[in-house]
């Protein structure tokens, strides 16, 4: 079943948001000061960009009336009918990285929390580094419930950013194409990716960086989930693809090393089995899910021959 993971594994992190994201609130500003006064409305609260949990849930908290509407940005209204906001930071400086915290929030709080953090810490890390127009280089604030940025000098507006990465397993005669990056944990290796380019088709990326990577030609390539990856704000596309050849010619700049492993090392490296024969990476990451995808895929074809 393409496009879906498998129904017995759970969702790459930052997947599964159940906000109604509310557009025609955030452009009619009478009912955007109506959410944002509402007695059920919640601020979550980030340390800088950092998630706040207590008791296994994200912190939210009620919105004092000296707060400013200019200062927020209004995520959405979640099942509860509560309007969600964040609080714009301010200049962070150069702590916008991805902490241990940030990455480890996964398997503290529900998916659809995290789903929220990821939301907000994109919204917010964007905001705090398009605070001057890129067309004149004047001050910009913050407009449409912060999803957009106006300048009053020339009036230009700019919108959040998602950038889009392919991320892809090439297959071979049952055996998937995995690689590891300089200055990665000992062991972990992953499926390949890279930025999609201007004017490129998401096809055409997967087989243009594969190539780059590796020297592997592919084709049929076929999408299977995606991701939101807020570090800053990225859109991991997943999918498969059918290599030509099993030669590798990798590109040391990009990789450090790559192999082709079959599916009993992917099963055992999945299970976290120690003698497995690379270290997968966590259940949060899609990477995860599309070599647990492709194990599905292999086991189907078998039962079926």
């Amino acid at each position: 079943m393409h496009g879906t993971p498998r129904a017995d594994r759970t969702l790459p992190g930052f997947v599964g948001g159940t906000l109604d994201r509310v557009d025609h609130v955030r452009t009619n500003p009478a009912l955007l000061a109506e959410a944002f006064t509402d007695p059920k409305a919640r601020r979550l609260v980030l340390d800088g960009l950092d998630p706040v949990e207590a008791d296994g849930h994200l912190l939210l908290e009620p919105i004092d009336r000296q707060a400013l509407l200019a200062d927020h940005v209004l995520l959405g209204v979640d099942p509860e009918q509560r309007p969600i906001f964040v609080r714009l930071a301010g200049d962070l400086g150069a702590n916008m990285g991805p902490t241990p915290r940030s990455r480890g929030i996964a398997g503290l709080i529900p998916a659809e929390e995290v789903a929220l953090y990821g939301a907000a810490r994109s919204l917010v890390h964007w905001h705090a580094r398009h605070r001057f127009c890129a067309f004149c280089g004047a001050a910009t604030r913050p407009v449409k419930a912060g999803w957009s940025r106006r300048c009053d000098a020339c009036a230009a507006e700019h919108f959040p950013r998602t950038d889009p990465v392919v991320i892809m397993l090439a297959q071979h005669r049952g055996r998937v194409l995995l690689g590891r990056q300089h200055g990665w944990p000992q062991g972990r290796y992953s499926a390949l990716a890279g930025f999609v380019e201007p004017g490129e088709t998401i096809e055409e990326a997967v087989a243009r960086e594969t190539f780059e990577e590796a020297g592997v030609r592919v084709r049929a390539v076929r999408y299977v989930m995606s991701q939101p990856w807020p570090f800053p704000s990225s859109l991991m596309i997943a999918c498969l693809a059918e290599a030509e050849e099993d030669a590798l010619r990798l590109d040391p700049t990009e990789i450090e090393a790559a192999f082709w492993c079959d599916a009993d090392g992917v099963r055992a490296a999945l299970a976290g089995d120690p003698d497995a024969p690379f270290l997968a990476p966590p259940p949060m990451a899609v990477a995860w899910h599309l070599l647990d995808h492709w194990l599905g895929e292999v086991v189907t074809a078998g039962a079926s021959a």
